[in-house]
């Protein structure tokens, strides 16, 4: 590649426009999660999500051509969601926290997620406990870098997912996320639509999609 290659700055931090995943992935959106007290915004992690962008294209023909509302169509990011494409989030960490606080959100907005659906069973409970525990003993200093892959279609043997955290001076960590159902509600927490965590990266990915259908 070439000297310079392509980063878009979120909230200063660079993220580059292409990955390698089994596929080129490209960056399709990106956003922050945030919380508002008393008028401040406390902005916490900064948000890339890759995905191999022809790919998905071909799940997502029912938008083509339509002037589309995309940030309020909730079947869109299902659409999104349930696209059997490559998918990788980058999370940057711009506010310390601990590990483990991040871990018990995470547990819970899937825990919830599932039982709404109905689909919260031991395998599912499990599977989120292994994560949770990952997250336990890690500490989020200021350009920690999270990540979760999404393989294509997870195969027999494979993982439906896996979540690795860097931070500076440690090796990397990972653990795989063995349950799709648990997986499936990962991408939904960042992915979901207006149930997702991050409102700024859903509308950077409906600007991104609405762009690519809209045109002629």
């Amino acid at each position: 590649g070439s000297e310079h290659e392509k980063t878009v700055e979120v909230e200063g931090i660079p993220f580059p426009q292409e990955i390698a995943g089994a596929k080129t992935l490209s960056l399709v959106g990106h956003g922050v999660t945030d919380i508002e007290i008393h008028f401040l915004q406390i902005k916490f992690n900064a948000i890339g999500v890759y995905l191999d962008a022809d790919g998905v294209m071909e799940h997502l023909q029912g938008w083509k051509g339509k002037n589309n509302q995309l940030v309020e169509d909730d079947a869109f990011f299902n659409a999104l969601v349930s696209a059997p494409v490559e998918k990788f989030l980058r999370l940057v960490v711009i506010k310390e926290i601990k590990g483990s606080q991040y871990g018990v959100q995470l547990e819970s907005s899937v825990r919830d997620r599932l039982v709404a659906v109905d689909r919260y069973d031991d395998d599912e409970e499990e599977a989120l406990e292994k994560v949770a525990d990952f997250f336990q003993s890690k500490y989020f200093r200021p350009g920690s870098v999270v990540t979760f892959h999404f393989p294509a279609t997870a195969t027999e043997g494979t993982a439906a997912a896996e979540i690795a955290f860097a931070t500076e001076g440690k090796e990397e960590a990972k653990v795989a996320v063995d349950n799709a159902a648990v997986a499936e509600m990962i991408q939904r927490w960042y992915l979901g639509g207006e149930s997702a965590v991050s409102q700024s990266t859903v509308r950077s990915l409906a600007d991104h999609f609405g762009a690519i259908l809209s045109s002629p």
